[in-house]
């Protein structure tokens, strides 16, 4: 009987922690969910980086020289040439 009331409260204890590690699920970092709609000057941008590809919306995270993180659309003209600018520097 008491081998039964062990394996109950393993089955039981298994079941729980399932249940945490389920909600705790890994998930994209940075998403944009509004882009910035104007336009930036070329020299205040740091970095950039692409969302990941787990998010509603694709777009492009501009790093400023301030550590701002502003969402763009990658599409739009002016942010291909601060893109291109940053990859031939790199």
């Amino acid at each position: 009987m008491r081998a039964l009331h062990i394996l109950l409260l393993c089955v039981l204890g298994a079941a729980l922690l399932s249940s945490v590690v389920c909600n705790n699920g890994t998930g994209p970092d940075d998403c944009c969910f509004r882009m910035f709609l104007g336009r930036l000057d070329k020299t205040l941008i740091r970095s950039y980086y692409i969302t990941d590809f787990r998010c509603p919306n694709r777009g492009v995270i501009l790093v400023t020289r301030n550590f701002r993180h502003i969402c763009v659309d990658p599409n739009l003209f002016w942010v291909q040439s601060v893109i291109k600018r940053l990859d031939e520097k790199i």
